[in-house]
């Protein structure tokens, strides 16, 4: 659900789901931009927890992303803050509905998704101070295919992310992107001694279209999200979790390359915890090694929820 900067925000990241600020003005202040107003239209740091597992044959689950994210700093493409007193704060709230649908299809089954997240914006610099509220990128996953081995969880698919809803060219503040992209993904999760210990790993490539109102097209971007977990309890589990993001290819204005490629590395702790059939996750991600992009930290909180009888 989040991750701003300076013309970067939440794509929320959800997405951190997370959708962003648009930082027109504070684009004329510094060139640091990575994506279009330094925004990725994905909520990096959001699918960390179990992201290779999907509701079983013809079930449905409920997911909500909870997500506080702030930074103090706006980064160069040399790692240097190039804006004083820029802060920015975005709180994102995100729901995602996933069904499988039980179809058999290459050995696994077939399921789809859908995540729409909603943000408040808060940005303080040389320029003012100013704040939003609204619905950021819509994430559909189109279709995907599931497979359950062991103690292994995996899928892959493709998504769509579709552009924010109140978008005003004019605004210096916008919530999202306001482009379409294609994302190819995959997740796994691997989960021994019957669940004790879990490592998981979420890859994607999303390939931005252009922005019809301003002639940008943002460039490609890997993302990497990831989580290591062991028991404590039988219901409480600790350990660490993140992601790494790099912009691979440049951003395009007018149909000319001007680079702005960005860069992030975020760690931190993770607790999941369990309640009955729900799962609770609370997460802390802060961001180093950050190029062209906000650098700040993101706490998460979130719930998983399966919409099905115990009996089931």
């Amino acid at each position: 659900m989040s991750t701003v900067n300076a013309t970067h925000s939440f794509c929320l990241r959800l997405h951190r789901a997370s959708s962003g600020a648009f930082l027109l003005l504070a684009l004329s202040l510094v060139t640091a931009n990575a994506t279009e107003n330094g925004i990725s239209i994905y909520p990096v740091g959001a699918e960390t927890v179990l992201p290779g597992v999907m509701p079983p044959a013809g079930k449905t689950l409920f997911a909500e992303f909870d997500d506080f994210y702030q930074a103090n700093g706006l980064m160069d493409g040399n790692g240097r803050s190039v804006v004083p007193g820029f802060h920015v704060r975005v709180g994102a709230v995100a729901g995602k509905l996933t069904h499988n649908w039980g179809v058999k299809f290459l050995g696994g089954e077939l399921a789809t998704w859908a995540a729409l997240p909603v943000l408040y914006e808060h940005l303080d610099g040389p320029f003012g101070n100013l704040q939003k509220t609204g619905v950021g990128n819509p994430d559909i996953g189109v279709l995907s295919l599931v497979y359950h081995r062991s103690a292994w969880h995996w899928w892959y698919g493709v998504d769509t992310l579709t552009p924010g809803w109140q978008y005003k060219k004019t605004d210096i503040l916008n919530v999202g992107q306001h482009n379409y992209a294609v994302a190819a993904d995959g997740a796994f999760s691997y989960l021994p001694q019957r669940g004790a210990t879990e490592v998981s790993s979420k890859i994607q490539y999303i390939v931005n279209y252009t922005d019809g109102a301003t002639d940008y097209r943002s460039g490609g971007e890997f993302i990497w999200e990831y989580n290591a977990l062991h028991n404590i309890t039988k219901k409480l589990s600790f350990g660490v979790d993140g992601y790494y993001y790099q912009q691979l290819t440049d951003d395009r204005q007018g149909g000319v390359d001007i680079g702005n490629r960005g860069r992030v590395l975020a760690v931190g702790p993770e607790f999941r915890y369990h309640i009955g059939k729900v799962v609770s996750v609370l997460k802390y991600q802060k961001e180093t090694l950050v190029e062209n992009r906000t650098r700040g930290g993101a706490l998460w909180a979130e719930f998983g929820v399966p919409l099905w009888h115990h009996e089931d």
